[in-house]
């Protein structure tokens, strides 16, 4: 299994078939994130990139951009739906006849009632039967113009979520300089910063354990709501200009776009979300194995969370938002931090023992031989920017 290139027993690496046949043959060492940080310390790197064959990440928190396609199946006779609701949700009625595509973010008609997207998506995973509302204009082929049912998650044909971004790879810190209460995507912000919100896992998030994507990329398989999913191609505002520290940078950078098999899914690691005073969105559990090849790879896996910084940043500016100050995320899950003088209580808005529990059970599949690692087929961007939308005309 060891390979020494000319550098000797400091180029150990291994391969991908190899990892997995130990993990067939039930002799795969697997660690959580969080478990391979003091046995590199103690043990450094070489020689635990030697007993070491996978680390298992995880993240449970908050992503907008989330949905699900689902295919409903034809009715007799059948209809070419164009205006579709699921309980009450309205979904996408702009692909063929009996697909559909509904956002997390989108809300019951009317709206106030606290359910969206997410929440259809969470009861169909939990087995629950949705009402579905279709209508169309009528074809000579689509003769049907409406139709009035409830459907479940073993009625349909395919149902699989798919997230244009996911897992993102740190995020800043919110608060209030203001003298009023905001509601935004970060939780409720108090007047004069009397709290700041955050949301990441940490030393437990995927892209923080392989901050340039050494080993994820395109056919990655991972863990996504229960279940196995893949990455599919690099999420949605990924980025790579962002400063770093430590190896790692300080605000939002590269993402993931995933996909997976809701009838495999457990709804306790799919919820749907209402933050209040800003609208509707997806918890979603995601989790993804990081081969170790060799003592690098290891090394990024090693990092703590007092080696990772956020920025903190005053989300009363409606834009122009710059860096007030740094925190590890070791100060801010202490409850507290200070600036300027000033005590300021801090609160995450990701789920960390969530995060543990998807790390967890990630681990335990590949420790029973129940997943194996898949070599991506194409790795994503080593580059890449985020483009602001600008206002002009023709």
């Amino acid at each position: 299994m060891r390979h020494h290139g000319r550098n000797g027993a400091n180029n150990l690496t291994k391969t991908y078939e190899e990892i997995n046949e130990r993990i067939r043959s039930g002799k795969a060492v697997v660690m959580t994130a969080e478990e391979v940080v003091d046995v590199v310390r103690k043990k450094g790197a070489e020689k635990a990139a030697e007993e070491v064959d996978v680390v298992t990440t995880g993240t449970f928190g908050a992503m907008c951009s989330s949905g699900a396609f689902l295919n409903l199946g034809h009715a007799d006779p059948p209809i070419r739906m164009t205006n579709i609701r699921l309980n009450g949700v309205e979904a996408y009625g702009g692909l063929a006849a009996v697909d559909t595509y509904i956002g997390a973010t989108a809300c019951i008609d009317p709206p106030g009632k606290g359910y969206g997207g997410g929440h259809v998506i969470e009861d169909l995973i939990a087995g629950k039967s949705v009402h579905l509302q279709a209508s169309g204009p009528g074809t000579d082929c689509y003769v049907r113009k409406s139709i009035d049912t409830y459907i479940s998650l073993d009625d349909i044909n395919e149902a699989y979520i798919y997230n244009p971004r996911n897992a993102y790879q740190n995020y800043g810190i919110a608060t209030n300089t203001s003298d009023r209460i905001l509601y935004t995507y970060m939780g409720k912000l108090l007047p004069k910063m009397k709290n700041a919100t955050f949301s990441s896992a940490g030393s437990l998030s995927p892209l923080l354990n392989d901050p340039h994507l050494d080993t994820m990329g395109i056919g990655t398989k991972i863990f996504l709501g229960g279940g196995e999913g893949y990455i599919t191609w690099q999420g949605t505002q990924f980025k790579t200009t962002v400063e770093e520290v430590n190896g790692v940078p300080v605000g939002g950078c590269r993402t993931l776009a995933v996909a997976g098999d809701m009838k495999q899914m457990d709804p306790k690691f799919v919820r749907g979300l209402d933050i209040t005073g800003y609208g509707m969105s997806l918890a979603i559990g995601l989790g993804v194995p990081i081969p170790i090849l060799n003592k690098d790879i290891i090394e990024r896996c090693a990092i703590s969370d007092d080696q990772i910084y956020a920025e903190m940043v005053d989300y009363s500016l409606p834009s122009g938002r710059t860096c007030m100050q740094r925190y590890t995320y070791e100060e801010l899950r202490s409850g507290s931090i200070e600036y300027n003088g000033k005590k300021i209580r801090t609160s995450s808005l990701s789920s960390l023992s969530g995060a543990r529990e998807v790390a967890d059970t990630l681990k335990d599949w590949i420790v029973h031989g129940e997943f194996t690692l898949d070599q991506p087929s194409r790795m994503l961007p080593k580059e890449g920017k985020v483009q602001g939308l600008k206002e002009r005309g023709q």
